[in-house]
């Protein structure tokens, strides 16, 4: 008999008298005090919960065998989509293993690769990762940004190409931001915050971003302010420089939501000021490219789905003058249609070959379609299969692309594509040790709690026996209008192997039908998102796929939200439950670094209406006492940026002290990573192989 045969021992969390008033409700918070990561306590408090998790990790015996497998099919070479500027191709590479990938550059594409940059090199622990990069129109320069850690802090420097040798330049204090050349070379623009003082560093909504331009070879304070709105702090700024270099375009957001406006800067004209084009926050505005003064944009103004317009800047519609008394967004007849909304959901669009190449979802699969500049359509593209198609990127008048393909079977495979031939030729092909042909997806339309259809994808062994029996991993996210697609993952290979069923269900919340679909599932409306998640477990269980005690739910982020409300508001449905870096409480989430901006998708519980919502589905606040709840491990870092360990560190206190039953409810705390974005392949496999020991125990998997 092993100690995790008897009932578990927690650590124990001090509490405080700590009680706030929300529009009259009393709402207890006795660990606030683990808001604050750095305190001696909070830090020892993470040490003892993450004692109890090892120590209990440790005596799983599949778990080694697991890591290995895992190392072994990880190990095999990861090639990123090409892309070219000047006469220079540059492509990332993963040997197999490399913590981070690296940038590799080359003159032609049958020329000898060598290494522009290598992150591994950077830290003795990979936690360095490279965090972005813009080269120059004529690639020389390639400006580049680095993150420690996982923040989402970066720090941009300036490297020459042809000599791989860093300029003097260091920019710090960036965030949420790329960085765009002008087309003489000499500069970038970029935006970044002033550098925050303690309290900043906390709340975000006390300073705000401005867009600078930066002049290589001088210091960060010569920077020239392009734009900034102090009046406004909640914007953020992405400034682009036209393929034509003679605009600047500037999409100004707020928050997640994903509205924008839409401003632009004559370059050809040093003296000339921002005219705003898009002035008022009713749509999604996504340029494209131009022609002169013809802007062509993507836009779901009025069509949900996404459509293609086109606005001519020397004759602006009159509802987006400057100085307009009520300046707002173009309206119908003052703009040009170019490609009308479609039965499926536009998810971008770009030009090649003088062609508008334009990627569509289907049920939340890819399709290629190819239009002319008048909007005719020419073709559509064929694709492997049923799956994702991502890349297409290039120069308005380049004959020649690439695109990467992939499924839940297969790992990316890069297309070379001829834009006048329509032939695709596999460019690299990863080998990886499995036999796809031994699974099979099939994508199942089940109804959520309103009868509204939601499409999941099932992956297994083929022969699969529906008896019920099966462990199965329901995965989701539902929020942020982002779409989950058929995607490859090493780590679902291992499940697969081990006689485990994937499913990944395409909620409300997320963008796979536009946004129509991911207002459904904002704000007021959240609430369908985890009746949509918990209609999928029941859909499964229901064509036994599998039962209660054989289902596991997973999700990150705000998917991690999503797995806290449903193992709530259903304990009785799940076997297992994996939170990871989620956003459990959510009366004090906009209080934290970014997630002020999230008001936009989940409302504010300073709104009394919306409070009455959030109040009730907040993990956190719906933990009941005594309730016994599946098998729990929530993930997390100890400093994390995006969403605070705060989130993780509270839910798990209150669900150890709540929790009735016998399972464990356990926390596992990286010590050295942010919120998963460049975490070291090392660490990624360690986090995942003690995910799947913790399934194998708990869903007694043999």
């Amino acid at each position: 008999m092993t100690q995790f045969d008897r009932p578990f021992t927690y650590p124990t969390t001090r509490k405080i008298d700590q009680t706030d008033d929300y529009h009259g409700v009393k709402v207890s918070d006795p660990y606030r005090w683990l808001e604050n990561p750095d305190s001696e306590e909070t830090q020892a408090w993470v040490e003892a919960q993450n004692a109890v998790t090892f120590a209990y990790l440790n005596e799983i015996p599949a778990r080694e065998k697991i890591k290995q497998r895992l190392t072994q099919l990880w190990d095999y070479e990861k090639y990123g989509i090409p892309f070219k500027e000047g006469s220079r191709y540059f492509y990332y590479k993963n040997d197999g293993l490399q913590n981070q990938s690296v940038l590799y550059t080359l003159t032609s594409l049958d020329g000898e690769a060598k290494v522009l940059i290598d992150p591994n090199t950077l830290s003795e622990d990979g936690t360095v990762a490279l965090g972005g990069i813009a080269i120059s129109e004529d690639g020389k320069y390639m400006a580049y940004g680095l993150s420690n850690s996982g923040s989402d802090w970066q720090e941009w420097k300036v490297r020459e190409v042809a000599n791989g040798e860093d300029l003097s330049d260091h920019l710090k204090w960036i965030k949420f931001s790329g960085a765009s050349w002008t087309h003489d070379g000499k500069g970038f623009f970029y935006s970044r915050y002033d550098e925050p003082n303690e309290k900043s560093k906390h709340e975000e909504v006390n300073y705000y971003q401005k867009l600078f331009y930066h002049q290589i070879g001088t210091p960060q304070s010569e920077d020239v302010l392009i734009y900034e709105r102090p009046d406004q702090k909640e914007w953020g700024f992405s400034g682009g420089v036209t393929e034509d270099g003679k605009y600047l375009i500037i999409s100004v957001w707020q928050g997640t939501e994903t509205k924008n406006l839409i401003f632009y800067k004559d370059l050809t004209a040093p003296e000339s000021t921002v005219v705003e084009l898009i002035s008022e926050f009713e749509a999604e505005y996504s340029f494209i490219d131009n022609e002169g003064s013809l802007f062509w944009f993507q836009t779901n103004l009025n069509a949900p789905l996404g459509r293609v317009i086109a606005i001519d800047t020397n004759n602006p519609p009159p509802s987006c003058l400057a100085g307009d008394e009520t300046p707002s967004s173009p309206r119908e007849g003052e703009f040009t249609e170019i490609i009308p909304e479609a039965a499926e959901t536009l998810e971008g669009i770009g030009l090649l070959n003088n062609q508008f190449v334009a990627s569509y979802l289907k049920d939340a699969y890819t399709q290629i379609k190819i239009f002319n500049l008048d909007g005719s359509f020419v073709r559509e593209v064929a694709l492997p299969g049923i799956g994702s198609a991502g890349g297409f990127s290039g120069k308005r008048h380049d004959t020649e692309t690439f695109y990467a393909y992939t499924s839940f079977t297969a790992p990316n495979i890069i297309y070379r594509y001829n834009m006048v031939t329509d032939e695709s030729t596999i460019y690299r092909q990863p080998k990886v040790e499995f036999n796809p042909e031994d699974y099979e997806t099939k994508q199942v339309f089940y109804p959520s709690k309103d009868g509204t259809q939601v499409p999941m994808f099932i992956t297994h062994k083929k022969g699969l026996q529906l008896d019920g029996n099966n462990p199965t991993y329901l995965y989701g996210y539902g929020g942020f209008g982002i779409s989950l697609t058929p995607s490859f993952s090493v780590s679902r290979i291992v499940w697969l192997e081990m006689g485990g069923v994937y499913a990944t269900a395409c909620l409300r919340g997320g963008g796979e039908y536009g946004e129509s679909w991911h207002e459904a599932g904002k704000k007021l409306n959240k609430q369908n998102v985890f009746d949509d998640f918990i209609s999928a477990a029941e859909c499964l269980i229901e064509n036994k796929y599998t039962k209660p005690a054989k289902l596991a739910i997973a999700g990150g982020s705000n998917g991690g939200l999503l797995v806290g409300a449903c193992m709530t508001q259903r304990p009785e449905l799940f076997g297992a439950a994996l939170p990871a870096v989620g956003v459990m409480d959510m009366l004090r989430f906009h209080k934290f670094t970014i997630g002020w901006a999230w008001t936009s998708e989940y409302g504010s519980p300073e709104n009394p209406e919306e409070f009455s919502t959030i109040h009730g589905y907040s993990p956190l606040h719906n933990l009941k006492p005594g309730t016994a709840y599946p098998a729990t491990m929530i993930t997390t870092a100890d400093h994390d940026d995006r969403v605070v360990p705060a989130h993780s560190f509270k839910f798990a206190s209150a669900l150890q002290e709540m929790h009735g039953g016998e399972k464990p409810v356990l926390i596992r705390i990286e010590t050295k990573a942010g919120h998963g974005a460049g975490k070291p392949t090392a660490k990624v496999i360690e986090e995942l192989a003690d995910e799947w020991a913790f399934l194998v125990r708990e869903l007694d998997i043999n």
